[in-house]
């Protein structure tokens, strides 16, 4: 074999490895897909998957300590919690936060006194399944777990929209 032939095959090789060993991003869910299940972990450590509260409604919330615009938002997500929760709405708030930040969680909880459902994800594989590039992003899931309204950056009273689709899914 010549040596251009073998520089030839060498490079398709090299070219077809280096397709095959590349992943595109999944695409983002939007408005009427299903919300992707995955597994975070609670404080305490224990694994829960995020299909385990289909059949409830779902504030499904990704953010971060080191994260402003989501401590910004954190007082109006309890306040969503202290509202509907009796209604059946879950508020699922997932930390994107790496490994050993669960003293950093904690102080966060305690800091703004949130009382609704905190899991931990240090992998960030919520970012991944749900497309997310940049904290805070909600989703609002409804009882079959079709996403009904996405907001990807701070939530805030001032979206009609979003507390409008929030008590159609607790329904």
């Amino acid at each position: 074999m010549s040596v251009r032939a073998r520089f030839r095959a060498t490079l398709t090789f090299g070219f077809t490895t280096l397709c095959y060993s590349c992943s595109l991003p999944s695409p983002s869910p939007g408005v009427g897909d299903q919300a992707p299940d995955m597994e975070a972990l609670t404080l305490a450590g224990d694994t829960v998957a995020l299909g385990s509260f289909q059949g409830e409604p779902v504030l499904l919330n990704l953010w971060a300590t080191w994260c402003w615009p989501c401590r910004e938002e954190t007082p109006y997500l309890q306040t969503l919690h202290e509202t509907y929760s009796e209604r059946g709405l879950r508020v699922v708030g997932v930390s994107q936060d790496g490994r050993d930040s669960g003293s950093a969680i904690q102080a966060f909880i305690e800091e703004f006194g949130v009382t609704y459902t905190v899991l931990a994800d240090p992998e960030m594989i919520a970012t991944d399944r749900y497309g997310v590039i940049g904290l805070p992003a909600t989703f609002l899931v409804d009882r079959e777990g079709t996403i009904r309204q996405v907001v990807m950056g701070v939530a805030t009273p001032e979206s009609p929209t979003f507390e409008s689709v929030l008590r159609s899914i607790i329904q």
